[in-house]
């Protein structure tokens, strides 16, 4: 009976949540999203959905001390996925994970579902809501085989996983409610019960721009943030200044976590190129302090929405003829990405707030100390309005 009343309270919530999402960024925007990171500018909204035809739909399920897990959907284009795949790629750092749909992904180059991320005992639940949902979409009807493409990172410290909160009704949601615009970060959809750096983790996006002389490319970056290491924010020893980092008193008991990572660009890459895009991702994670230790799961995801770029299911053209970016185009790619992913991982941090969950408590990010930490090491700068797209 419990278990039942807790589910209903969960589905309370995210309609209440649904409603509310995204809206317009707030017109006084926290100081931490002005913090300056690295050289290139931002997109307009500083989220992964800066990239054209890149939507976010997030379901977030909280209730009382063991509820809080989510679901959170990146779809890379509005129409039908499946018909018209995408080129993409997976870059495994470390394998403790159980990200569904690598190998084809990895075989065949292409991307043809939804990418979702949740907790780590519902991806089985997950995958089957992303089947349900291609085989019911129009022009699918002598579709038999589907890759459902699942990442997740465990929340069982905040969460009751074992319970099996998420619903396939969830994943569809998630789906059903994707959009462009702002993305809610922290402990929203996959990154509610999360925790990083010995701190409570959870969504954070970024993004960067390239100048119009280097192709004017976007980079976006979406995070799940559930890792440990030695926490630092623009070089400065966050985490040791404040006392809680991997390794200390040498074998201080430490959360392995993991971390999912979708990198998206509207730059026409192949999947070859795409996986050396994803590669330079965990230079952004290493950036922050993370060191994918033994139990982490980390994964890049990684995928084009250039429309020429993209693989019809059926064609009766024999040869397939893009326009594929130079490969002595893609370094300033490869500093988008690495400065996209390290600023989401911060974002995930100082959005999430303190959870009292189901084995304990986990505090927000302090941000005042953090501030004060960042002017004593000169790692406090704002962005000017030249570092923003508008």
């Amino acid at each position: 009976m419990m278990k039942k009343k807790q589910l209903l309270w969960c589905v309370l919530v995210i309609i209440i949540t649904s409603t509310m999402w995204p809206g317009e960024l707030p017109a006084q925007s926290p100081w931490w999203r002005n913090l300056k990171v690295g050289v290139l500018p931002t997109g307009r909204w500083n989220a992964i959905t800066d990239v054209p035809g890149v939507r976010v739909g997030q379901v977030t399920l909280v209730e009382g001390k063991n509820c809080h897990t989510g679901v959170t959907a990146i779809l890379p284009h509005a129409g039908n996925i499946f018909q018209q795949k995408v080129p993409a790629a997976v870059y495994v750092a470390n394998g403790f994970g159980k990200l569904t749909g690598v190998t084809q992904v990895e075989e065949l180059g292409n991307l043809e579902t939804p990418i979702i991320l949740t907790n780590t005992l519902s991806v089985p639940v997950a995958a089957q809501a992303l089947v349900e949902y291609t085989l019911n979409l129009p022009e699918n009807e002598a579709v038999y085989s589907v890759n459902p493409v699942v990442g997740e990172t465990n929340d069982g410290f905040l969460n009751d996983i074992r319970a099996g909160f998420v619903r396939k009704t969830h994943v569809l949601e998630a789906i059903r409610i994707a959009r462009s615009g702002p993305v809610a970060e922290g402990n929203v959809g996959a990154g509610t019960g999360t925790r990083a750096f010995g701190f409570k983790g959870g969504i954070g996006t970024a993004s960067r721009q390239l100048p119009d002389e280097l192709g004017g490319y976007v980079v976006g970056v979406l995070v799940q943030s559930n890792f440990g290491g030695i926490l630092q924010i623009n070089g400065a020893p966050v985490g040791q200044e404040l006392g809680k980092y991997y390794l200390r008193r040498h074998v201080e008991p430490v959360h392995d976590g993991s971390c999912m990572i979708v990198v998206a660009t509207n730059a026409p890459l192949n999947a070859r190129q795409l996986k050396r895009l994803a590669k330079r991702a965990i230079h952004g994670l290493a950036r922050t302090g993370g060191v994918t230790t033994h139990g982490s799961g980390d994964y890049v995801i990684a995928f084009s929405t250039h429309p020429q770029m993209r693989i019809p299911f059926q064609s009766e053209e024999p040869l397939q003829t893009r326009p594929v970016l130079r490969d002595d185009r893609l370094s300033p790619l490869f500093v988008a990405v690495i400065e996209a992913t390290e600023e989401a991982i911060y974002h995930s941090l100082f959005a999430a707030e303190t959870v009292e969950g189901f084995r304990g408590t986990v505090e927000a990010l302090p941000e005042e100390q953090v501030k004060a930490i960042l002017k004593k090491y000169g790692a406090f700068h704002l962005r000017q309005k030249e570092d923003r797209v508008q």
